[in-house]
């Protein structure tokens, strides 16, 4: 059989096509834009722009030192989760998110991203926040929680919660994952030619290494390394930036004009522009979504606006700092196209750096694509199995999911990238939803633990949390109990 010539994309069925373009078009175009914005505005208002006035502190709280479980181990340190954090956020999201949003929606595109980084900010803080507080001890002796915890708890919504654990199980483990390998495939073929479906059975095969076979040493290595890729990555393109200083300025007046339609490069709308910038920044920084509180939520801090802090920093580090920096660079490209026409995703990035530093950046690009992408994929694959076991402890029912998880993962690198990208935004977009309707619902207690940090951070102390120092109905609440973590509240700073 000759995989080269299977037209892979015919096999999705045209109604799954429908349902994923309709539904596209009544979340984006009608509704999510303008609930996103809304969200983040009433956060930052509500919260006196809490995502400024607090980031003197955000930059403080990085460098404290993890706090001491009941097990007798030192926790995941403030810092140990912003580089995971900023790890797991340099990705496709930065690399093949923002050259897809510049192809479709012109550079005014990079503009909405950064506003909907401003506002998400806000709205990292408080989902992060409410992770910490409804966060509960696993069977390791570490946290884990979520949305689906804060909704369960917090709201007393337990099919909320379930709703939005199978949503994120098929968002991550399945939808998501079709993003990372698609986007593996894609490089290869781009800068080797090697046929997508070869790249996705090597993929499909050592994702069930690890998820069925426990080899966790190649999950290992891959996160070991990614951070330090992540810093060459940057690095590379910052000095693609100052080889092309006088060039900087400029390309962010373009920027600035394209967001508002005075300068468009190409036929599309303004909405549309506002609409491919909102959904790239939105993959890229994750704010809102509900994805990122699962991983705040296994911080060992001592009081959980510290972790809300720590996320609300990450978000400016993505999309402020790395998105940017990766769309200048792209910007810079002289071969650049414009249109759903032209190329899209990591190509275009490829094709940008082989430009400016020759076939070594596509090549780097490559190794660090895959990199990145494959931590994704089993970071993904974790998000889902943690979410299931939220559900459900049926081992059958386990057996299944891992098995549709390696299917996506060849299935998503052989279809084409405009599919995978728009199912993506459609899930992306029901998460949001269900997320920023529970943190709305909650905002009250982030604003009663936010009070209670800043009383003691205005005594010199190093805050500490007990539900009994806040006015809100905490009784649900299982991990802060009267002395969490054998912390002394005298601390000083």
């Amino acid at each position: 059989m000759d995989f080269n010539n299977i037209n892979f994309d015919a096999l999705i069925p045209e109604w799954f096509k429908t349902i994923v373009s309709t539904g596209n078009d009544l979340i984006w175009t009608q509704f999510l834009i303008g609930l996103l914005l809304l969200a983040g505005l009433f956060f930052s208002l509500s919260s006196r722009f809490i995502q400024l006035r607090w980031l003197p502190e955000m930059f403080r709280v990085i460098g404290e030192k993890p706090e001491t479980l009941d097990s007798g181990e030192k926790g995941i340190s403030s810092f140990q989760a912003f580089a995971i954090s900023a790890a797991s956020r340099v990705g496709t999201g930065n690399i093949a998110g923002v050259a897809t949003a510049i192809v479709l929606g012109g550079p005014g595109a990079v503009f909405w991203m950064w506003v909907i980084a401003f506002f998400g900010a806000a709205s990292a803080f408080f989902e992060a926040t409410l992770a910490q507080v409804y966060k509960v001890p696993d069977k390791e002796g570490g946290f884990r929680g979520g949305p689906a915890y804060y909704m369960e708890q917090g709201l007393g919504q337990k099919w909320l919660g379930t709703t939005f654990a199978v949503l994120i199980t098929v968002t991550f483990a399945f939808v998501f994952n079709t993003v990372q390998s698609n986007t593996i495939a894609e490089s290869f073929n781009t800068q080797y030619s090697i046929a997508p479906w070869i790249t996705g059975l090597i993929l499909a095969v050592i994702t069930a290494l690890v998820i069925f076979g426990g080899v966790r040493s190649i999950a290992k290595i891959s996160a070991t390394i990614v951070p330090v890729m992540a810093i060459l990555y940057i690095l590379l393109i910052l000095f693609i930036l100052l080889t092309h200083a006088n060039m900087i300025i400029p390309m962010i007046i373009s920027i600035v004009k394209g967001a508002f339609g005075m300068e468009q490069a190409f036929g599309g709308a303004l909405g549309f522009t506002i609409m491919q910038g909102i959904k790239r920044g939105l993959f890229s920084n994750e704010a809102g979504m509900g994805s990122a509180p699962n991983a705040a939520a296994t911080a060992a801090v001592s009081h959980p606006v510290k972790q809300g802090l720590i996320q609300s920093l990450g978000v400016f580090f993505d999309t402020m700092i790395v998105c940017t920096a990766t769309a200048i660079m792209i910007l810079l490209y002289t071969g650049l196209e414009f249109g759903d026409k032209a190329p899209q995703g990591v190509a275009v990035t490829q094709a940008a750096l082989n430009s400016h530093v020759g076939t070594f950046g596509g090549m780097f690009l490559t190794v660090a694509v895959f990199l990145f992408a494959y931590s994704s994929v089993i970071g993904n694959y974790y998000y889902g199995q943690s979410n299931i076991e939220y559900i459900t402890q049926n081992k059958a029912v386990m057996f299944i999911f891992r098995l549709l998880v390696v299917i996506m993962v060849f299935f998503g690198a052989v279809v084409k990238v405009e599919t995978v990208w728009a199912t993506a935004d459609l899930f992306m977009g029901l998460m949001a939803i269900l997320n920023i309707t529970a943190i709305i619902g909650l905002g009250h207690v982030v604003f009663e633990v936010a009070r209670d940090y800043a009383d003691q951070r205005k005594k010199g102390l190093n805050p500490v949390f007990k539900t009994k120092n806040v006015k809100a109905d905490l009784s649900e609440v299982e991990t802060w109990g009267e002395n969490p973590y054998h912390l002394n509240e005298e601390l000083k700073k």
